[in-house]
């Protein structure tokens, strides 16, 4: 007489977290859209960012729409462009990256640049991995090239290399250097922090006016060879990296 087999365990996770795994929104958009009242569990309202789901049997649905978790993830890079704006959409018509993105799946930027801030943004569906790459205890290397209106001293190139207090606290030791031909107005910088407009703060502390910001590399990418708006895919190679540093394994299908 066969044994009937035992029914597997049922793994509840978080909304926040499952809507991340269907590359819905991150971590910190999905309680923001969970606290709006935009997100449904089986037909009800649900605005406790503690309530966990069964993927399994339990129907979530966002703004109407009803997610289901991702089964091939995208990671892309892309040189952002001056004046495109880091959101989903704008309600004043402004140019967003999104409007930018040419992808067959839904992805969304993995942090944010300002308006004014030029370079690498990485977009993906891979909730997970945004939430790993974003989290400050990682602290993934992220350069920039700054202009500034005035020559940058000696003096204040040591401060930024020790620190920078600012008004939410103590910034990390950054790599500091002065980049040839831009008469010492123009320096590039490398963080481990994703403070908000963090880079631009640092420099307004010590008096500075920056002019231009472009962010050149965030861990192993570079915006080497990618025109400016325009996107391309992450290589085996740069999400295995990325991974890595942010303490994720890899499979050999990455990519």
């Amino acid at each position: 007489m066969k044994r009937s087999a035992k029914p597997q365990p049922v793994e509840r996770i978080r909304i926040n977290r499952y809507l991340s795994m269907c590359g819905a929104a991150s971590r910190r958009k999905a309680d923001q859209l969970i606290q709006e009242g935009k997100v449904e569990v089986n037909g009800k309202v649900m605005t406790d960012l503690g309530t966990k789901i069964d993927p399994r049997r339990d129907k979530v649905f966002l703004a109407g729409k009803q997610v289901a978790r991702v089964h091939e993830y995208v990671y892309l890079v892309m040189n952002k462009p001056r004046d495109a704006i880091t959101t989903l959409s704008d309600e004043r018509g402004r140019t967003t990256v999104m409007s930018l993105m040419h992808s067959k799946q839904r992805v969304y930027p993995i942090g944010r640049l300002d308006r004014n801030t030029t370079g690498i943004l990485l977009f993906t569906n891979d909730g997970d991995f945004a939430n790993r790459l974003m989290h400050p205890t990682h602290e993934i290397p992220k350069s920039y090239r700054v202009t500034t209106d005035n020559p940058v001293s000696r003096e204040h190139l040591d401060r930024l290399r020790r620190g920078i207090r600012l008004e939410d606290g103590m910034t990390s030791p950054a790599y500091v250097e002065v980049l040839p031909g831009g008469k010492g107005r123009e320096v590039g910088i490398t963080i481990h922090e994703g403070r908000n407009r963090q880079v631009r703060r640092m420099f307004e502390e010590l008096g500075y006016d920056v002019k231009k910001l472009d962010r050149v590399a965030y861990g192993p990418v570079s915006k080497e060879g990618l025109a400016r708006g325009a996107t391309r895919s992450l290589t085996r190679t740069e999400i295995r990296t990325l991974k890595e540093l942010a303490g994720m394994s890899s499979t050999p299908t990455d990519g």
